[in-house]
């Protein structure tokens, strides 16, 4: 479903989550995160209290935006995120946060999201295109 133009811009950007819960939206930028070999989202839970309240609430919907900033092309993909507290993604969270705070945080957990719908948001005729 993330053709090669999806991954690279996501592995090189910034990534802004969205969910909704109580018909109160909510979005937040995220720095821990990755692409599975499998095409899956995944992202460490350092400050995520909000996103996790609403994707409890909404059955796990949530959609994820990322761009560049200078060329303007963008993705939005919307799936279904499941949160994990324990294996291997964690771990891997948990190190590189305590690596880049020093110890003084740490990931708690990760989401996994399952990319449902990949939609362009690069300016031009591909608008709204699905991909």
């Amino acid at each position: 479903m993330l053709n090669e133009n999806v991954k690279k811009l996501l592995s090189e950007n910034m990534w802004d989550l969205a969910t909704c819960g109580e018909n109160e939206p909510n979005v937040v930028p995220v720095a821990f995160k990755d692409v599975t070999e499998d095409g899956k989202l995944v992202v460490g839970d350092v400050f995520l209290e909000t996103t996790l309240k609403n994707i409890k609430e909404n059955g796990g919907k949530i959609s994820v935006s990322v761009y560049d900033a200078k060329t303007l092309e963008g993705y939005q993909i919307k799936g279904k995120a499941e949160y994990l507290t324990e294996g291997e993604i964690v771990k891997t969270f948990k190190a590189a946060v305590e690596k880049m705070f020093n110890g003084a945080a740490t990931a708690k957990g990760a989401l996994v999201i399952t990319p449902e719908k990949v939609i362009v948001t690069t300016p031009g005729a591909e608008n709204k295109k699905v991909l």
